[in-house]
């Protein structure tokens, strides 16, 4: 049973935007790394409070795809809409600030800093206290400090990670790593919550797990997620809908059951010609 989490206090941490109602749509996007397409004219949309999956063979272009959703790549054609509205060029920072949060495909904590720490990391965004005021840690930016552990410590709690809040993640096994990844990217608060393969590299308890945080965070914080997962069992019992890439190319896109039975998905996935 996992602890009650508390987030999103300030009602402007999310938008007014209705379940089901779009919050961001990728038009016609497409993405070039000198000669070497990545994307090409891809379109889909994520809905407010859904699990949307993203998934398709080795190279298929998913990464890239979350990369150019959380602005670290910059597409050569085509448009990012967010909460309704036509987004320009930003950098990750941009849109972190604007409620989109992400996980990595490999892990990309502070090794040497505690799991705590590197969950607090996550609150930077929310601090409104100077460095002047930070670094000296009195009065009104000690209030504010406590205000942000208070925070973390539900999200460890949530999380189920008290036993290992004051060892650095670099001496923890590489599935409470994630786990505190997690946690950081949760205390941005995100809208839009984006995981890289959060189950890669976890045995069959860890991935149990984490599949419960997730339809958690979904359920009862109505935090909508994008996620790239090769488990497509795990896919297919997690996501509300299912878009496919190969070879930078979009091939399907629907609920589970549709997708799982495209033909052009079954050729993706064990190469068999029909």
């Amino acid at each position: 049973m996992t602890a009650p989490l508390t987030l999103y206090g300030d009602p402007s941490a999310r938008s007014s935007l209705a379940r089901g109602e779009t919050l961001l749509k990728v038009s016609d996007v497409s993405l070039s790394f000198g000669g070497v397409k990545a994307i090409t004219k891809v379109s889909f949309d994520i809905r407010k409070g859904e699990i949307r999956a993203i998934i398709g063979p080795n190279g298929a272009g998913k990464t890239s795809m979350l990369n150019v959703i959380n602005g670290f790549y910059h597409p050569q054609q085509g448009e990012i809409s967010y909460r309704g509205a036509a987004r320009a060029r930003m950098k990750p920072y941009q849109a972190a600030s604007q409620g989109i949060a992400r996980t990595f495909q490999n892990v990309a904590l502070f090794k040497g800093m505690s799991a705590l720490d590197n969950i607090m990391v996550g609150r930077t965004l929310k601090m409104k206290r100077g460095l002047f005021w930070q670094m000296l840690r009195k009065g009104p930016a000690m209030d504010e400090e406590v205000a942000h552990r208070r925070v973390v410590e539900d999200i460890i709690d949530f999380l189920q990670i008290e036993a290992i809040r004051k060892t650095p993640v670099g001496k923890l096994p590489y599935g409470l790593q994630k786990r505190v990844e997690l946690g950081r990217a949760l205390a941005m608060e995100p809208e839009l919550l984006l995981l890289d393969e959060p189950m890669a590299g976890m045995n069959l308890e860890e991935k149990e797990d984490m599949c419960r945080y997730i339809l958690d965070l979904n359920s009862q914080f109505g935090v909508t997620i994008a996620l790239i997962e090769h488990d497509i069992g795990v896919v297919m019992d997690l996501s509300d809908r299912v878009v496919v890439l190969e070879y930078g190319h979009k091939i399907a896109d629907g609920v589970p059951d549709e997708v799982k039975a495209d033909p052009r998905v079954i050729d993706a996935y064990l190469g068999v010609a029909h």
